[in-house]
């Protein structure tokens, strides 16, 4: 399964694919980033996560334009509870290095409490650590 989200502009804003081998949601975020877009997004995938009954996330942020600080306090303190109510438990995070992005990333790592994040500046490491929880069971 795959879904898109757009803009009001109509530009994809975030790609979310069910990897079933790997047992993960896949999230790919493009572009500046509204409040709006975050919440949309990340209800969108939340979802599926809940639909599926997966509890691992590859989140890749490197198309990211910008910072998303303005959503920072909404993904850490209502968000990220939900996400694990609805069953993340483990959440690899690709960044750009010293990017806006981020820089946001690393503030969202140090403040969640509700599940495992672990950040990585490549897709490959990110997938290496996320598989040893997604394939057990």
């Amino acid at each position: 399964m795959r879904q898109e989200l757009k803009n009001i502009f109509g530009k994809v804003f975030i790609t979310i694919t069910v990897d079933t081998e790997n047992r993960w949601v896949h999230t790919n975020w493009v572009g500046y980033l509204t409040q709006d877009n975050i919440k949309a997004g990340a209800f969108a995938y939340t979802e599926v996560i809940r639909k599926t009954g997966f509890s691992c996330v590859l989140n890749d942020t490197t198309e990211v334009l910008g910072s998303w600080d303005h959503s920072l306090e909404w993904v850490v303190n209502e968000w990220a509870v939900q996400a694990a109510a609805a069953g993340i438990r483990h959440f690899a995070m690709i960044t750009t290095p010293e990017s806006f992005a981020e820089s946001t990333a690393t503030n969202f790592f140090a403040n969640n409490k509700a599940f495992e994040v672990k950040m990585f500046e490549g897709r490959i490491s990110a997938m290496a650590w996320l598989r040893q929880y997604s394939l057990k069971g």
